[in-house]
């Protein structure tokens, strides 16, 4: 019965190339086949010019030139190698013909005739300060440049046949052409080797496979190719790194796998193509809804990645060659190569590398050029519930009441398609939602949000004034011919709005004012769907990629950072509605996405099953967006196609309370599921999951800051948090929330009861079941806990972190936000724990004024060298300044929001019979607060409890033990 229920949902292959239907994908797996052929006897036939080597300003320009067989001359590729102040090198290759549009297209196409570069003017938003202090060595066969703040990085650019190796402290980390697989397709006529004219020659017979240079055919649509063959691909070798990371969105393992042999190896490569996959398959490389173009390779002690920004289709292949120092060939000592192979249809070769040594020192630099991730509204961080479709306001406004009756906390309920007046977006159904105010007036009356869906397409029907200006105003997107493009979509007849058109995004803004789009109001937020863009007629479910876009630009070279633009509009017309003295956080969530998407909101996985296996293969998903800069993200909770076991959906609630974004949705065809009707005994572990999900909170929202500042992802993989760990590299189902210490491993599996936890062997780490307060140290291998349906996923706090958490039940957030904070402290052997806490308005950009709390607790021995007897102190400290109006005037609101409670995990025996503390905050008296210690029974540990210490959040203070 399983078998046929899943069968029922499979993803339809026929509609989606593999790479030996991609012409592209094809020649440059040939090419790397030729070269790998040819052995010593295969030259690359690229090389640098090095009399056109210019240096200025942390900035390195040259020509490379590739040599073509019966030609002196070559093509003429204009090279840039910039070193930026932050440590990161980048490398653009363009093509000098295309580049001064000295080419001819075909079929009269209006095109432009250049390589797009306009990738960086929708994905990068800093970093890219030259470093002025790079010193140069010009070589005969080689350049050499050092970079980086401690000028220990280097790259060896070698002139014939080009290449480049970067290297840390003299030895190397990432290799460019290594294997002589760089391919960029010149612009070359056609030749029509069908007629010939009488007493002329006929042309040579071809040397290369041609058939997909000129046109191709896929799923009944023709593409013309209007600039002839133009994809582009490169060898990028790791040395010695055997796990690489990233290239989201894929449903497979965080560790990517092999895909030219090896065990267990795909037989295609990794696709990026944003695409609408319906019923996605697992443990696979085919496309889905998003690219972000980031690889990260980890070895014990050293991290590196590169991001290869081109947002036309790419294909990535990976092989790792394994060598061994043990002369039996037992693998004893042995290294692993990571070879990964790019390549993309069009666009420039444009690739940053980041040379770590750590996960941060990738992330962070990655973060500076494609900007950190939006501190969303406190709001979006609690329980989002949606379903295709609530069908009228009145079962809206039940559904919320329900959520209340059954003392279940969610914060916003959301709209699909169908509240639309014949899904035409901008309307009501005015029979179904006749008052949406009033709607929304009952949520607001306990801080509840709304979210509607608006997507890309338009419908195509008369008397519609939306449809009527984009057309008129020529703000759609254009077929090959440049005149408006008709497909089809949810409406049926549609026009697409170009986001890319400066015109579109004003007009897309005016909108959304709500005067223009009435119905909605200050807490009515958005959700941008089949933004790839989807297009039911279209080949791959897509666009054509001959359409063109402003600047007649083709779809084909911008197609994977469509979907950000469109965000990108929705985001700046939600900021235009409100008042701009007083803006607030737009909250827009997207399928779509690409590098940068991270600065305007959350992503969700798309349109996953209810199945085992896609609540398994969600934490590796969301765990791989983490470490791409895309904290904000999430699964369907339930599966959106079919409907959900009891069990299954427990478990899927009990996994996504630690989803950053924490959504259950459904498909229209199936089931109603909202939590309260799960009935008992399931209902109580689901409010269980629930309120822990509410009372961790402050932790979420202080991780969600951090990822806003520093680019540190929310969900942390072991190697990321443990980097010299090598053991805990592949693991992906296990995770640490932000720098909060909890370390999380859901149940994934059918009729499980228990979980086994990686513990990495760190002789001073202790951790905490943060239940039960057990105690379990790390020695490097998995630790069974019981995880019975009925109960909690298994969670452990690390020792040596401080927790902030809120432990009264409220319907909402926003009911919590005046509510006392408790302090979970889990120390170390040493004695010693840290920990912060972030607060704002949760709604505004005032923290950007210097309107927000930040305050670090420390808690240490008194005297270091004797940390079992010393006393301990616990200090409340401000980090960073506060020195603005705007700050003195937040934590004046915040005067009254105290610490109602301290409890310490592993409390010294010391204690037994101490019955309080002294506390001092700032600019008051001294005083005592009760002290309350317990002896931990068996596995447990001590742990004590300060109840009431009379001390502000906001405000400075020592508690004396």
């Amino acid at each position: 019965m399983l078998l046929d229920k899943i069968g029922a949902f499979a993803v339809k292959h026929e509609n989606f190339k593999t790479c030996n239907q991609s012409g592209f994908c094809t020649r440059n797996r040939a090419y790397a086949d030729k070269a790998t052929a040819g052995g010593s006897s295969w030259t690359s036939p690229y090389s640098l010019d090095s009399k056109t080597i210019l240096v200025n300003k942390g900035q390195l320009t040259a020509v490379v030139i590739k040599s073509l067989d019966g030609s002196s001359e070559g093509v003429r590729l204009p090279l840039t190698i910039s070193l930026l102040g932050s440590g990161t090198a980048r490398v653009t290759l363009d093509e000098e013909r295309r580049q001064k549009g000295d080419i001819e297209l075909r079929h009269g196409s209006p095109a432009r005739k250049e390589r797009y570069s306009g990738v960086q003017d929708w994905a990068i938003v800093g970093g890219l300060t030259p470093d002025d202090e790079i010193t140069t060595s010009v070589e005969k066969q080689q350049t050499v440049i050092k970079y980086g703040l401690k000028k220990n990085f280097k790259a060896v650019v070698q002139h014939a046949p080009f290449a480049i190796d970067f290297f840390r402290n003299d030895e190397i980390q990432i290799r460019f052409n290594a294997n002589g697989w760089l391919n960029l397709e010149h612009w070359r006529p056609k030749i029509d080797r069908e007629k010939s004219e009488e007493g002329v020659p006929a042309p040579p017979e071809p040397t290369e496979d041609e058939s997909t240079w000129w046109e191709e055919s896929f799923g009944g649509n023709t593409d013309t190719k209007p600039k002839g063959p133009e994809s582009l691909g490169l060898d990028i070798t790791f040395p010695g790194y055997g796990h690489v990371y990233g290239i989201p969105e894929h449903a497979g393992p965080m560790s990517l796998k092999e895909t030219r042999g090896g065990f267990g190896a795909y037989d295609q490569p990794y696709r990026l193509y944003n695409s609408d996959v319906f019923e996605y398959e697992m443990d696979s490389p085919m496309t889905l809804y998003g690219a972000i173009p980031l690889m990260q390779a980890q070895r014990k002690n050293s991290t590196v990645g590169v991001l290869w920004l081109n947002a036309a289709e790419t294909w990535i292949d990976i092989v790792k060659k394994k060598t061994t120092s043990n002369p039996l060939g037992l693998g004893i000592g042995g290294t692993t190569d990571t070879q990964t192979h790019w390549f993309s249809e069009s666009g420039l070769l444009d690739i940053f590398v980041f040379l770590g040594p750590t996960p941060k020192d990738v992330i962070q630099p990655y973060n500076e050029l494609t900007g950190y991730a939006q501190l969303p509204q406190h709001f979006a961080l609690g329980y989002h519930q949606c379903r295709w479709n609530y069908v009228t306001d009145e079962d809206v406004k039940d559904v919320d009441r329900k959520f209340d009756k059954h003392n279940v906390p969610y914060d916003v309920i959301w709209l699909d398609i169908e509240y639309t007046e014949g899904k035409k977006y901008f309307t009501w159904d005015k029979d179904n939602f006749p008052d949406p105010i009033g709607m929304q007036k009952q949520l607001d009356s306990h801080g509840r949000k709304l979210v509607i869906i608006v997507d890309p397409h338009i419908k195509n029907e008369g008397n519609y004034p939306v449809v009527d200006a984009l057309k008129s105003r020529n703000m759609g997107i254009n077929n090959k011919e440049n005149n408006i493009f008709e497909g089809w979509c949810w409406p049926g007849s549609s026009y697409w709005i170009d986001a890319f058109n400066p015109t579109a995004l004003k007009w897309w803004k005016d909108l959304f004012s709500y005067s223009s789009f009435s119905g909605t109001t200050p807490s009515t937020f958005l959700w941008n769907d089949m933004n790839e863009p989807s297009v039911f007629n279209g080949p791959e479910t897509t666009m054509p990629k001959d359409n063109l876009h402003y600047g007649n630009w083709e779809h084909r070279d911008v197609h994977n950072v469509n979907g950000l633009t469109f965000v990108n509009a929705t985001y700046e017309a939600l900021l235009a509605r409100d008042d701009p003295k007083h803006p607030r956080r737009p909250f827009v969530l997207t399928r779509s996405f690409y590098a940068g998407s991270q600065r305007q909101g959350a992503m969700w996985t798309g349109d996953n099953l209810a199945d085992w296996s896609h609540l398994e293969a969600s934490i590796p998903m969301l765990l791989n967006q983490n470490i791409a800069g895309f904290s904000f993200s999430g699964a369907d909770v339930g599966g959106f196609f079919g409907n959900p076991s009891k069990e299954l959906l427990t478990r899927w609630y009990q996994a996504g309370a630690f989803y950053p974004f924490f959504r259950g949705h459904a498909h229209i065809d199936s089931r109603r599921r909202e939590p309260y009707l799960a009935g008992s005994p399931y209902i109580e572990p689901i409010t269980r999951a629930l309120r822990l999900r509410y009372s961790l909170l402050p932790a979420w929202y202080t991780a969600f800051h951090t990822a806003s500042t520093t680019g540190e992802p929310v969900m942390r993989p072991m190697f990321y948090a443990h980097p010299s760990d090598d053991a805990g590299f592949a693991l992906d189902d296990q995770f640490y929330v932000g720098d909060t210490g909890l370390l999380v491993k859901p149940v994934l599996k059918e009729g499980a009861e228990s979980v086994d936890i990686y513990l990495p062997p760190i002789p001073e780490a202790v951790y905490y079941d943060y239940f039960t307060y057990e105690i379990h140290n790390p020695t490097g291998k998995t630790v069974q806990f019981a995880a019975p349906l009925t109960g909690q996923t298994p969670v452990l706090m690390r020792g040596g972190h401080i927790l902030p958490r809120k432990e009264r039940p409220r319907k909402s957030s926003a009911l919590m936000s005046w509510d006392p904070y408790t302090l979970v402290i889990a120390l170390d052997k040493n004695f010693s724990a840290s920990g912060t806490v972030y607060i704002d308005d949760g709604e505004t950009f005032d923290f950007q004024k210097g309107a927000y709390i930040h305050r670090r607790f420390r808690m240490f021995p008194t005297d270091g060298s004797l940390p079992a007897t010393s006393p301990l102190q616990l200090v409340s400290e401000q980090e960073g300044s506060q020195e603005t109006k705007e700050g003195k005037a937040f934590k004046k609101t915040m005067k009254s929001t105290r610490v109602e409670k301290i409890v310490i995990l592993g409390a010294p025996t010391a204690w037994e019979g101490k019955q309080d503390v002294v506390v001092k905050e700032d600019g008051e008296k001294e005083k005592k607060a009760k002290l309350m210690w317990h002896k931990g029974q068996g596995r447990q540990a001590n742990w004590a409890v300060v109840r009431d210490p009379g001390v502000g959040v906001g405000r400075g203070w020592t508690v004396a033990f």
